[in-house]
């Protein structure tokens, strides 16, 4: 049996304010503050930033693009991962299980090298009629930047990822839902849309932007490729000035206000939906 706390309300409210408040943003903002300062009255750190601004540009490109493709890709398989059809749910795993089971470098590597040559000269075969005719030109591998590629790369790898979190989303919606929606005369389209979609949503809204903010982070390995990134810009800009640490400072503080203003939007987004539930 627990004991009553006798402590006055107001020490109580005290508590319950100090054992939820987010310490760790503080010090966060702190941290960024200091950063901030540094950018102020430091001109180093005003070059290293003025360097990095196409980089900046290049990410939130890379990454937005890719976990655009990767969603509409993953809500596919999904589908087909939930389908009555065993050929397609096969296919599904199939997809799923060998991309998951591949680092996203390795992947990286492969669809830049030997994924993106193969669908050129694919399309050159195809196309052979209209070459030889000299109606069109002869596609060309250099006509496949490396930035394409690494889009490309990151949507194959996360499509798989994601594909398991809306799966999850849907088989969480109860079937008796369904059932009854399709008692009422809905199709298919009209129950997912109406009935599992805005449950599943709730579900899957946490693991789905903790997977945009790995994006994020993950989309520095397209430096590898020599897509101009922050990391790279980084990397570039620090081999000829020496300035190690101030640069990968400030490619560490982009990284990190990208990554933490991401979070806060995803979990206030799930604080609203749960005061939305609460009031239902």
């Amino acid at each position: 049996m627990t004991e009553p706390d006798l402590r006055p309300p107001h020490r109580r409210a005290l508590s319950d304010r100090l054992a939820h408040f987010p310490f760790w943003l503080l010090a966060t903002v702190l941290l960024g503050i200091v950063l901030l300062w540094l950018f102020v009255v430091d001109n180093d750190y005003r070059v290293i930033l003025t360097a990095l601004q196409q980089g900046i540009l290049t990410t939130v490109y890379v990454t937005a693009i890719a976990f655009f493709l990767a969603s509409v890709v993953g809500l596919g398989v999904a589908l087909m991962r939930t389908s009555h059809s065993i050929v397609l749910r096969q296919i599904a795993a199939f997809y799923t299980e060998i991309i998951r089971g591949i680092p996203i470098l390795v992947l990286l590597f492969y669809i830049a090298f030997v994924g993106a040559p193969m669908l050129v000269n694919g399309l050159n075969y195809l196309l052979a009629p209209l070459i030889e005719a000299e109606v069109i030109g002869k596609i060309s591998i250099r006509g496949f930047d490396f930035t394409w590629r690494a889009i490309v790369a990151l949507t194959i790898a996360y499509s798989a990822f994601l594909s398991e979190i809306f799966r999850a989303g849907i088989e969480a919606v109860g079937k008796g839902q369904v059932e009854a929606a399709f008692a009422l005369g809905l199709s298919r389209g009209q129950t997912f849309r109406h009935i599992v979609a805005p449950q599943a949503l709730r579900t899957i809204l946490p693991p789905y932007g903790n997977d945009f903010v790995s994006m994020i982070k993950d989309s520095a390995l397209v430096s590898a490729l020599g897509v101009q990134d922050i990391t790279q810009l980084g990397k570039v800009y620090s081999s000829s000035t020496f300035r190690f640490f101030e640069t990968y400072n400030v490619v560490a503080f982009l990284y990190l206000v990208m990554t933490i203003s991401l979070s806060l939007g995803v979990r206030a987004l799930e604080n609203r939906f749960k005061r939305y539930d609460q009031q239902d």
